[in-house]
């Protein structure tokens, strides 16, 4: 959903990129620079302190968008950004994920830790079959789309830890709805790419 409107974020992207360009760091050192809030946010995880997770997760994401903003404002945009971009952002969630088995949340018919395995499954699989459709030349464009891509992934993470923060309940149920909607984004990509 928020990748299709992303034009409409591009004169916020542009602002962003010209404010950020200025402090001389190029696209890929914004990009290593989003790993140190995240390991930070995978640290408050570990001692159960979700506001300020929630708080380093924001940051890590705002520095997400400034690596690409800087990049398109600056004309370095490159195929090796691109790709370190993602290789980072994988281990960015990879690595809240990984927080959140230190949080003790409630069990909603099975426990939280399968929840929190079949999330990180599901967001690493709607990635995967992405590239594996262009790996394998099932498709000339890459894969885009399904009920939930990595925006809203995070979107709604960052609302569980945050509102976790008040009630364990909410960051659980929100797990819940992460590990089901991550998978079937992936089945929805499996099957563009067997259309195409």
């Amino acid at each position: 959903m928020l990748y299709k409107n992303r034009e409409k974020f591009a004169s916020l992207s542009t602002k962003i990129g010209m404010i950020f360009s200025r402090l001389g760091l190029t696209p890929n050192q914004w990009t290593m620079l989003s790993l140190v809030p995240a390991i930070a946010s995978f640290y408050f995880l570990t001692q159960s302190q979700l506001l300020l997770a929630a708080a380093a997760f924001a940051v890590a994401g705002f520095l997400d968008l400034v690596d690409g903003s800087v990049a398109r404002v600056t004309g370095r945009v490159t195929k090796f950004g691109a790709y370190l971009d993602t290789v980072v952002d994988r281990y960015i969630e990879a690595l809240i994920v990984l927080g959140l088995f230190f949080v003790s949340m409630p069990s909603f018919y099975l426990p939280a830790n399968f929840w929190l395995l079949l999330y990180l499954f599901g967001g690493m699989m709607t990635t995967y079959v992405k590239a594996a459709a262009k790996e394998k030349e099932l498709v000339r464009e890459e894969l885009k789309g399904g009920a939930f891509e990595r925006a809203e992934r995070l979107g709604l993470l960052f609302l569980g830890i945050f509102f976790g923060a008040f009630d364990l309940n909410y960051l659980a149920l929100l797990i819940i709805v992460l590990a089901i909607a991550t998978n079937i984004s992936a089945l929805q990509r499996i099957l563009v790419a067997r259309k195409s």
